[in-house]
Protein backbone atom coordinates (compact mmCIF):
# COMPACT_ATOMS: atom_id res chain seq x y z
CA UNK A 1 0.00 0.00 0.00
CA UNK A 2 2.38 2.54 0.83
CA UNK A 3 4.59 2.27 -2.11
CA UNK A 4 0.98 2.60 -4.86
CA UNK A 5 0.45 5.47 -2.26
CA UNK A 6 4.14 7.33 -3.03
CA UNK A 7 3.54 6.15 -6.78
CA UNK A 8 0.58 8.17 -6.68
CA UNK A 9 1.85 11.54 -5.57
CA UNK A 10 4.81 10.82 -7.27
CA UNK A 11 2.93 10.74 -10.26
CA UNK A 12 0.76 13.54 -9.57
CA UNK A 13 4.60 15.52 -9.13
CA UNK A 14 5.51 14.57 -12.67
CA UNK A 15 2.24 15.65 -14.20
CA UNK A 16 2.91 18.90 -12.06
CA UNK A 17 6.29 18.99 -13.67
CA UNK A 18 4.81 18.26 -17.18
CA UNK A 19 2.63 21.18 -17.11
CA UNK A 20 4.46 23.71 -15.78
CA UNK A 21 7.14 23.15 -19.08
CA UNK A 22 3.69 23.22 -20.56
CA UNK A 23 2.97 26.65 -19.24
CA UNK A 24 6.36 27.77 -20.22
CA UNK A 25 6.00 26.81 -23.45
CA UNK A 26 2.35 28.61 -23.65
CA UNK A 27 4.37 31.94 -22.43
CA UNK A 28 6.61 30.93 -25.06
CA UNK A 29 4.32 31.22 -27.79
CA UNK A 30 2.37 33.82 -26.57
CA UNK A 31 5.88 36.33 -26.12
CA UNK A 32 7.06 35.07 -29.76
CA UNK A 33 3.75 36.03 -31.31
CA UNK A 34 3.92 39.31 -29.85
CA UNK A 35 7.57 39.45 -30.90
CA UNK A 36 6.66 38.25 -34.58
CA UNK A 37 3.01 39.69 -34.92
CA UNK A 38 1.21 36.80 -35.24
CA UNK A 39 -1.35 35.78 -32.68
CA UNK A 40 -2.41 32.23 -31.23
CA UNK A 41 -5.61 31.80 -29.70
CA UNK A 42 -5.94 31.25 -26.33
CA UNK A 43 -2.33 31.47 -25.49
CA UNK A 44 -3.15 33.20 -22.29
CA UNK A 45 -5.81 31.14 -21.70
CA UNK A 46 -4.40 27.74 -21.47
CA UNK A 47 -0.98 29.64 -20.26
CA UNK A 48 -3.50 29.67 -17.50
CA UNK A 49 -5.39 26.45 -17.27
CA UNK A 50 -1.73 25.01 -17.36
CA UNK A 51 -0.33 26.90 -14.28
CA UNK A 52 -3.47 26.05 -12.58
CA UNK A 53 -3.17 22.11 -13.42
CA UNK A 54 0.73 22.20 -12.33
CA UNK A 55 -0.78 24.22 -8.95
CA UNK A 56 -2.85 21.31 -7.91
CA UNK A 57 -1.44 18.16 -8.98
CA UNK A 58 1.71 19.71 -7.05
CA UNK A 59 -0.38 19.67 -3.60
CA UNK A 60 0.21 16.30 -2.26
CA UNK A 61 3.76 15.35 -3.60
CA UNK A 62 4.82 18.89 -1.81
CA UNK A 63 2.87 18.15 1.21
CA UNK A 64 4.46 14.05 1.39
CA UNK A 65 7.48 15.54 0.98
CA UNK A 66 7.33 18.29 3.85
CA UNK A 67 7.83 21.18 1.60
CA UNK A 68 4.83 23.19 2.90
CA UNK A 69 5.20 25.76 4.92
CA UNK A 70 4.53 25.09 8.79
CA UNK A 71 4.44 27.64 11.71
CA UNK A 72 5.47 24.89 14.65
CA UNK A 73 6.10 27.72 17.39
CA UNK A 74 3.42 26.45 19.42
CA UNK A 75 4.82 22.47 19.02
CA UNK A 76 7.66 23.30 19.59
CA UNK A 77 6.77 24.60 23.43
CA UNK A 78 4.43 21.25 23.87
CA UNK A 79 5.52 18.23 25.30
CA UNK A 80 5.08 15.08 23.67
CA UNK A 81 1.79 14.08 24.53
CA UNK A 82 0.11 17.80 23.60
CA UNK A 83 2.02 17.86 20.59
CA UNK A 84 0.96 14.55 19.23
CA UNK A 85 -2.76 15.69 19.61
CA UNK A 86 -2.04 18.92 18.25
CA UNK A 87 -0.66 17.32 15.04
CA UNK A 88 -3.78 14.98 15.58
CA UNK A 89 -6.36 17.65 15.87
CA UNK A 90 -4.20 19.49 12.59
CA UNK A 91 -4.13 16.35 10.43
CA UNK A 92 -7.47 15.85 11.29
CA UNK A 93 -8.76 19.40 10.45
CA UNK A 94 -6.93 19.23 6.88
CA UNK A 95 -8.22 16.39 6.22
CA UNK A 96 -11.47 17.39 6.59
CA UNK A 97 -10.80 20.63 4.82
CA UNK A 98 -9.23 18.63 1.87
CA UNK A 99 -12.41 17.03 1.71
CA UNK A 100 -14.27 19.66 0.77
CA UNK A 101 -11.92 20.89 -1.33
CA UNK A 102 -12.09 17.98 -3.42
CA UNK A 103 -15.91 17.36 -3.38
CA UNK A 104 -16.31 21.10 -4.96
CA UNK A 105 -14.00 21.00 -7.02
CA UNK A 106 -15.20 17.02 -8.46
CA UNK A 107 -18.98 18.90 -8.20
CA UNK A 108 -17.67 22.32 -10.36
CA UNK A 109 -15.80 20.56 -13.15
CA UNK A 110 -19.36 17.50 -13.34
CA UNK A 111 -21.14 20.73 -13.49
CA UNK A 112 -19.06 22.47 -15.73
CA UNK A 113 -19.61 19.14 -18.44
CA UNK A 114 -23.03 19.09 -17.72
CA UNK A 115 -24.03 22.47 -18.47
CA UNK A 116 -21.72 22.86 -21.10
CA UNK A 117 -19.86 25.73 -19.93
CA UNK A 118 -16.87 27.36 -21.60
CA UNK A 119 -14.93 29.58 -21.15
CA UNK A 120 -15.68 33.28 -22.26
CA UNK A 121 -12.07 34.26 -23.56
CA UNK A 122 -11.18 33.84 -27.17
CA UNK A 123 -10.30 29.89 -26.89
CA UNK A 124 -14.39 28.86 -25.74
CA UNK A 125 -12.51 25.60 -24.12
CA UNK A 126 -15.10 23.73 -22.52
CA UNK A 127 -14.26 24.74 -18.69
CA UNK A 128 -14.79 21.14 -17.45
CA UNK A 129 -11.61 20.27 -19.20
CA UNK A 130 -9.37 22.42 -17.36
CA UNK A 131 -11.27 22.12 -13.99
CA UNK A 132 -10.21 17.82 -14.35
CA UNK A 133 -6.59 18.54 -13.08
CA UNK A 134 -7.90 20.76 -10.05
CA UNK A 135 -10.06 18.14 -9.35
CA UNK A 136 -7.67 15.28 -9.68
CA UNK A 137 -5.20 16.82 -7.49
CA UNK A 138 -7.62 18.19 -4.95
CA UNK A 139 -8.40 14.64 -4.72
CA UNK A 140 -5.05 13.13 -4.51
CA UNK A 141 -4.56 15.98 -1.60
CA UNK A 142 -7.28 14.69 -0.03
CA UNK A 143 -5.70 11.10 -0.14
CA UNK A 144 -2.56 12.95 1.36
CA UNK A 145 -3.93 14.52 4.45
CA UNK A 146 -5.72 11.07 4.95
CA UNK A 147 -2.50 9.30 4.71
CA UNK A 148 -0.82 11.70 7.13
CA UNK A 149 -3.82 11.46 9.54
CA UNK A 150 -3.41 7.55 10.14
CA UNK A 151 0.74 7.47 9.65
CA UNK A 152 0.45 10.21 13.19
CA UNK A 153 -2.52 7.92 14.47
CA UNK A 154 -0.35 4.70 14.55
CA UNK A 155 2.53 7.25 15.99
CA UNK A 156 4.60 6.05 12.98
CA UNK A 157 5.76 9.17 12.17
CA UNK A 158 9.74 9.14 11.12
CA UNK A 159 11.02 12.48 12.43
CA UNK A 160 13.17 14.49 10.15
CA UNK A 161 16.76 14.01 9.24
CA UNK A 162 19.17 16.30 11.01
CA UNK A 163 18.98 20.15 9.76
CA UNK A 164 16.65 19.34 7.77
CA UNK A 165 13.32 20.40 9.77
CA UNK A 166 14.50 23.91 10.18
CA UNK A 167 14.62 24.66 6.31
CA UNK A 168 11.27 22.58 5.54
CA UNK A 169 9.32 24.80 8.50
CA UNK A 170 9.29 28.52 9.65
Amino acid sequence: MRRALDALYDAAGYLAAFFLIATLVWVGVGIVGRFFSFYVRGTDAYAGYTMAACAFLALAHTLKHNEHIRVELVLQKAGPRVRRALQLWSYGTATLLAALFAFYSVRLAWQSYTFDDVSTAHDATPLWIPQIPMAVGTVILLIAFVDEFVIELRGRRQPLKGGEEATHHE
